[in-house]
């Protein structure tokens, strides 16, 4: 099983994500990528934010984690979801290090009626208006991306 660590990043009822496009579908992920070795996973967080996105961030508490699990290609993946705050910069995409389209602060409102990977919107939601931090989610609900 692959693990994956991503930040949710919150500004005015937004979050902040990256905008893929796999085939004819629009995918929003959440910033963070793949731990190198010998790196933990705030680390690699970090790092991640900083080369694809040119930010300084404080990673935080871990807000959720929960199993993607993808049976048409034998492929699992942990995805470990931190609240974090940028402490540094202003966000803009490193095409060098990302594939992204864009970057896009989507509306909290707007979170349900879009492909988010790891598909967590009404989680997200339930964090920015209780303040309560789900924990383990489970197996969340993705649509395979081709």
């Amino acid at each position: 099983m692959n693990v994956r660590p991503s930040a949710i990043i919150f500004q005015d009822e937004r979050v902040l994500t990256l905008r893929y496009c796999y085939g004819d579908q629009e995918v929003y992920a959440l910033p963070g990528g793949n731990p190198d070795p010998g790196e933990c996973l705030s680390q690699a967080l970090s790092r991640e934010l900083h080369e694809e996105l040119g930010v300084q961030t404080e990673v935080n508490h871990m807000a959720l984690c929960g199993e993607v699990i993808w049976p048409e290609v034998k492929k699992e993946t942990l995805h470990i979801v931190f609240l974090a705050s940028i402490t540094e910069g202003i966000p803009a995409l490193n095409p060098v290090h990302t594939s992204a389209l864009e970057m896009v602060w989507l509306p909290l409102a707007e979170l349900d009626s879009k492909l988010l990977y790891p598909n967590v919107g009404k989680q997200i939601i339930g964090i920015c208006h209780n303040a309560a931090n789900p924990g383990h989610i489970g197996v969340i609900e993705q649509p395979y991306i081709k």
